[in-house]
């Protein structure tokens, strides 16, 4: 391509290079700061290309803004930004905790991506904007127009909960509802691909196009060929699959150590591997036989024909009840105790019954005749399963390891299945598996090497604080560590013992506090260690110290949150709402940081 007659050849190039290397969030800033230097300089006329010109001041801009847990809305709206942008369109992209509040009021065009964690809460990131919208410091907005996206799990009563709120909350506001709230499952293209197209539809209409010079086109972004991402993995191979649970444990959880050479993907302390899975053959037989199917029988769905066996085994997901299956078996089963369970006063019963059970459980419970491909388009589609990263690159090279739980077990007839972990468990070294890396931005290390970290995790919790002290001992960071660890048993479960050892005899780790909850008649765990240290807890969190939390988000990490809220108000003579506001402006200050799930 000739470079624009405003910009010489030799520039042009410069640029198209550096945008070649740069992720999408580098990317929108760099325009924002091309923008800047533009305004700032009156005889320009435009910024350079693949940045967006300077919108006159009366113009109307998009705000993008998202909330995100595990990289998926932020991979959504950084996609829906380029493809704006690419429209030579004004707009910006805001995670949810950078966002001023104060601006809401003023925005005329808005369009919300997020996530909801759990059972209808908000991620992490935009717990003090949720509280803001909802709550009596709300502003009017007349002036708004908006659209919102949500991404969930319906195998949470709850589905999309968060988004829902925000969307209803905005109209009671006063703002305009320019399309329906969208509702991504697991299966996030589904439904964030057209609701994109419909909010690109809506934001040309409702934004002017800058006025570009003569002859100047807008580049769009070259995608690299061969780059890996969540839907072109690296087939990583497996180096090592090695049990670190004793013979007595109750839980095989294993460390695995797979090969990236080849691959140029990096990863940072704190970020996540996704690997794309294989059901068992075993659950996939079982549920051919309770829905009474031939496995051989090619079934047509989407465009694309396959074997009933192959759509279940490497493309639906057969573990995760959700409440759209449950309805679509109580039509075909016509069970009038399904259909009780599935009516809004059922909630808490539903919830408890899909927290319990898997899909196996309920074809058997409900016996229902199931044509193929109503099997297969009544099953959401399988997707990745992310891994907190147990393992430094500076250290572990070209390699990259993982801490996981194989789940699998029967009893009394009862199946009990994983995906990821069962695929990776069962995988014989040498063999290879659908990797990529999933960036966690939100869980990194201080900037400052100085600072002091309190690492919080129970069983595979611990996994990211491996690759912490790996890399705090690699760089000689002088902030001190301070490890909680939980798991049932010390003398079957207690994950990477002699590295811990290790680490505290050289130094590396200055405290390990240990919760084994089954050792004794009452049970312990890390949250009782935490607040038995509370004091302590305190002054180092007082004195700078960034707090991490890593596991179970509907038990253990609430449970940590509660007794850090607990040690607020006794250690630091706090009431509810002042312990309440210290936590979040430590979240604020990125000083709390969860990696849960």
């Amino acid at each position: 391509m000739l470079a624009p007659t405003y910009l010489p050849e030799a520039k042009h190039a410069l640029i198209t290079d550096l945008a070649d290397s740069l992720e999408p969030q580098a990317l929108s800033w760099l325009s924002g700061y091309f923008a800047g230097v533009a305004q700032g300089r009156q005889s320009a006329r435009a910024p350079a290309p693949l940045a967006v010109a300077a919108a006159p001041a009366n113009a109307r801009r998009l705000t993008i803004l998202y909330g995100s847990q595990t990289g998926n809305a932020k991979r959504i709206a950084e996609g829906l930004l380029q493809r704006v942008q690419g429209q030579g369109l004004e707009a910006r992209l805001v995670r949810a905790d950078q966002y001023p509040t104060r601006e809401l009021k003023e925005e005329q065009l808005l369009y919300i991506v997020m996530s909801t964690q759990g059972d209808g809460e908000p991620p992490d990131d935009s717990i003090a904007l949720v509280e803001f919208l909802l709550g009596k410091r709300a502003p009017k907005l007349p002036k708004l127009k908006y659209a919102v996206l949500g991404l969930g799990d319906s195998s949470y009563p709850s589905f999309c909960g968060i988004s829902q709120k925000i969307d209803e909350r905005l109209a009671e506001l006063g703002a305009e509802r320019l399309q329906e709230a969208g509702a991504a499952d697991l299966d996030i293209e589904t439904v964030a691909s057209p609701w994109q197209d419909a909010a690109l539809a809506h934001a040309r209409q409702q934004l002017k196009a800058a006025e570009a010079p003569a002859g100047a086109t807008v580049t769009p972004l070259r995608v690299q060929p061969g780059k890996v991402t969540r839907d072109q993995p690296f087939h990583a191979e497996l180096l090592l699959n090695q049990p670190i649970t004793g013979r007595d444990s109750d839980k095989d959880i294993r460390h695995l150590e797979l090969s990236l050479e080849g691959s140029g993907l990096h990863y940072e302390p704190g970020d996540a591997l996704g690997v794309w899975p294989v059901q068992d053959e075993a659950l996939v037989a079982r549920v051919v036989e309770a829905a009474g199917l031939d496995a051989a029988a090619p079934v047509e769905h989407q465009g694309a024909t396959r074997p009933l066996g192959e759509w279940l085994r490497s493309h639906r997901e057969l573990t995760v009840l959700t409440r759209p299956f449950l309805q679509a078996l109580a039509e075909r089963a016509g069970d009038e105790g399904l259909h009780t369970l599935l009516r809004p006063e059922s909630r808490e019963a539903l919830a408890a019954y899909m927290a319990g059970h898997q899909l196996i459980d309920a074809l058997r419970a409900w016996p229902a005749r199931w044509p193929a491909d109503a099997l297969v388009a009544a099953l959401r589609p399988l997707a990745p399963r992310m891994y907190s990263i147990a393992s430094c690159a500076a250290v572990a090279e070209d390699e990259v390891h993982l801490t996981l739980a194989n789940v699998a077990f029967e009893r009394e007839g009862e199946d009990r299945w994983g995906v990821a972990s069962r695929f990776l468990s069962q995988l014989p070294e040498g063999a290879k598996a659908p990797v990529f890396v999933e960036e966690n931005t939100r869980f990194r290390l201080p900037a400052d090497p100085g600072r002091d970290i309190i690492m919080i995790g129970a069983g595979t919790g611990v996994a990211p604080y491996r690759a912490f002290i790996q890399a705090r001992a690699e760089t000689g960071a002088a902030g001190r560590n301070w490890l909680f660890f939980g798991n049932p048993h010390f003398g079957s479960d207690f994950l990477y013992q002699t590295e811990w050892q290790q680490a505290l005899k050289a130094g590396a780790l200055q405290r390990i506090d240990l919760a084994f909850s089954r050792d004794q008649a009452g049970k312990v765990y890390v949250q009782h260690r935490l607040a038995e240290r509370g004091a302590e807890v305190y002054d180092w969190i007082q004195g700078g110290a960034h707090v991490y939390v890593c596991g179970d988000a509907t038990r253990m990490a609430r449970d940590v949150h509660a007794t850090l809220l607990e040690i607020a108000r006794d250690q630091g003579g706090l009431d509810e709402e002042g312990a309440r506001q210290w936590l979040d402006e430590l979240a604020a200050q990125g000083r709390y940081a969860r990696d849960v799930y």
